[in-house]
């Protein structure tokens, strides 16, 4: 017969779950605070309280010439969610294509994209100017998504996923139902995948949301700037015109998004658990 846990280590483990909810909750609660106050406020301390000034900094950031939100917002979202659906989908794609084939160059092609995995983005990103450069797409959009199709990261956790949940029986029993590849994988393979495909898309948007090297690279055009960009420009302003209010409110704009797309994929991550399992 198996022990109940003691009343001690019960109340511990709230207490530590407590804890490391506060210290979760807690920046967020002082971004959203800052973004009530105004500069000379937030530059006397820390406060609990909200400020009078939210209204005031959102109307700052959103009437600021120089620093164009609602196309910032837009490239965003833009980039972000195409780079999520092109990072699941097409890493899922590749993984099922090693997981459910074998052929002679199935481990070379595996330890290839692990290798490219380990490859800083700085180490080829002169080489990946340079081709954008020569394809015209320099200051578009495109390159900020486009290479999304392959990325080793989400690859290897699909496939971690699939050697775990997909089992090939029913992969052969598609199949031999006359079932093409494609249409066992859109149909079959990819519901089964849900968990892993909410996973990644959260993780992929909000990658690509915060990413700043890149766009930063090859947009120069103010009105492509993703906001990660924005809010740079906007705490590199003159020391005159700087304003704590303005940076602390977009901010939180910029978070918005985020936080919409994990309470809107966040049900698959628990509800979907089940959609792996099949007894054989």
């Amino acid at each position: 017969m198996e022990k109940k846990p003691s009343q001690a280590r019960t109340v511990l483990a709230y207490i530590v779950l407590i804890i490391l909810t506060f210290l979760c909750l807690f920046f967020f609660y002082i971004l959203i605070i800052n973004a009530t106050r105004n500069h000379a406020d937030i530059q006397k301390g820390f406060s609990f309280l909200p400020g009078h000034s939210f209204m005031r900094n959102m109307k700052n950031v959103l009437n600021d010439a120089n620093i164009p939100v609602l196309s910032g917002i837009k490239n965003s979202l833009i980039v972000s969610t195409l780079s999520a659906l092109l990072a699941t989908y097409f890493s899922a794609l590749t993984a099922y294509g090693l997981y459910a084939y074998n052929f002679k160059l199935k481990k070379p092609a595996f330890v290839f994209i692990m290798l490219i995995l380990v490859m800083p983005t700085q180490v080829s990103a002169m080489g990946f100017l340079n081709i954008i450069t020569k394809m015209g797409m320099l200051n578009t959009l495109y390159p900020l998504f486009l290479p999304s199709i392959a990325a080793p990261a989400v690859f290897y956790f699909m496939y971690s996923y699939m050697q775990s949940s997909l089992p090939l029986e029913l992969v052969e029993a598609a199949r031999m139902d006359g079932c093409g590849e494609f249409k066992t994988f859109n149909r079959i393979v990819i519901p089964i995948m849900k968990p892993a495909l909410a996973v990644q898309a959260i993780l992929a948007f909000v990658q690509s949301w915060n990413n700043f090297f890149i766009p930063a690279l090859v947009i120069s055009d103010i009105s492509k700037k993703t906001l990660p960009i924005l809010i740079a420009a906007l705490r590199r302003a003159d020391f005159l015109k700087f304003d704590m209010g303005k940076v602390y409110m977009l901010v939180t704009i910029a978070i918005v998004p985020i936080i919409i797309v994990y309470i809107a994929l966040s049900k698959y991550i628990v509800a979907g658990v089940a959609l792996g399992g099949v007894k054989e």
